[in-house]
């Protein structure tokens, strides 16, 4: 199978739905975690601007673990209520952090990572893990990218 990142026109709103698009084409008819997870991650890499970081971690019963993701390597283990990714996991609430420097208890997996935004995945009322994506760029994920990623999460949590 092969399958191209289309460019993202007309305004973000539009933008998302052409990446919902993308990603409910990408994962159709495939029900494997690990793929799926991993065909987002790049999706969403390469598809949005100013991202230095795209990527799942998966709760073990006991943390979160690094899944597949697109950047430069990563922290392996998460507890909960710890870090963005953490406490999206515990509140199961998405985490929209402008400034990880001001967020505290940030994690710097990456010190180039200046802001951050964190889907928390819950199927059947179990915490799967989460959708996290860094950006280099201080402010760079608003109300627009929460509603758009969040949707990009709910394709994948149907899928598996």
């Amino acid at each position: 199978m092969s399958f191209v990142v289309a460019d993202l026109t007309g305004d973000r709103t539009e933008q998302y739905r052409q990446l919902v698009a993308q990603a409910e084409a990408l994962v159709a008819g495939e029900t494997d975690r690990i793929a799926n997870a991993a065909n987002l991650a790049a999706l969403v890499f390469h598809a949005l601007p100013d991202v230095n970081w795209v990527g799942f971690y998966f709760y073990d019963g006991r943390e979160l673990v690094v899944g597949p993701f697109q950047g430069k390597p990563a922290c392996v283990r998460i507890a909960l209520g710890k870090g963005v990714c953490g406490t999206a996991a515990q509140t199961r609430t998405t985490q929209l952090v402008p400034d990880v420097h001001a967020f505290e208890g940030h994690i710097a997996c990456d010190a180039d990572t200046r802001s951050e935004i964190v889907v928390p995945l819950v199927r059947d009322d179990a915490l799967i893990g989460v959708f996290d994506l860094d950006s280099p760029r201080p402010e760079r994920f608003d109300d627009i990218d929460r509603a758009g990623l969040e949707v990009v999460a709910e394709i994948f949590l149907a899928a598996i």
